[in-house]
């Protein structure tokens, strides 16, 4: 049973939405194979249906270990990654807390054409956990506790990464469903298309 995801329908001004959420509480909400296959057909269903998608990010990064490198978690990731750059519903990411690595980026990031981002104050966007790149940062220094302050401040938070335009704006949690109510208003009539070919090739 797949413990690590949340995908779910919901109801959002009276109108069907798809949800996709990470859960922390499980694997800390690490992407492996199984959830990134089952995110895939969920997000590939939502687009097929013209239902909107909303991404609450919280993934400290893909799942490690040689169980799934051998069992092709590049591959079955990137087909979460091209479902969701195919996608032309409106796609809305709000980053909860943790957002690291290149599983940041899979999770409808700017990078890969998502229409609104939000990050809530609280989250973390870098390329993995403050701890981790200290020790690797600044190794052998002997006050490594102030410079993973030093680190949280300038980079472990969401304002870096607003001001180069990757995250759209910093909100409040309580004015989030607020916020997305009203993009999904205003982008009802989204439309997009994709270059003209007969087909795309998404990593089977």
């Amino acid at each position: 049973m797949l413990k690590t995801w949340w995908l779910v329908f919901a109801r959002m001004n009276g109108e069907t939405v798809g949800i996709v959420g990470n859960q922390p509480l499980v694997a800390a909400g690490c992407l492996d194979i199984n959830a990134s296959v089952k995110g895939a057909r969920f997000v590939r269903f939502c687009d097929s249906f013209n239902i909107p998608l909303i991404i609450l990010e919280d993934v400290p990064g893909f799942l490690p270990g040689t169980q799934q490198e051998h069992g092709g978690i590049i591959k079955h990731g990137a087909k979460l990654l091209y479902a969701l750059a195919e996608a032309t519903v409106p796609k809305l990411t709000v980053i909860t807390r943790k957002a690291y690595g290149g599983a940041y980026v899979v999770m409808n990031s700017k990078h890969i054409r998502a229409d609104i981002n939000y990050a809530w104050p609280s989250s973390e966007i870098a390329v993995m956990g403050s701890k981790g790149a200290v020790s690797i940062i600044c190794r052998g220094d002997p006050d490594l506790a102030k410079r993973e302050e030093e680190y949280i401040d300038t980079f472990a938070n969401p304002f870096p990464t607003a001001k180069k335009g990757f995250v759209d704006d910093v909100i409040m949690p309580r004015d989030t469903r607020k916020r997305l109510c009203a993009d999904l208003k205003w982008l009802r009539n989204k439309s997009q298309k994709n270059p003209w070919k007969k087909h795309g090739n998404i990593p089977l």
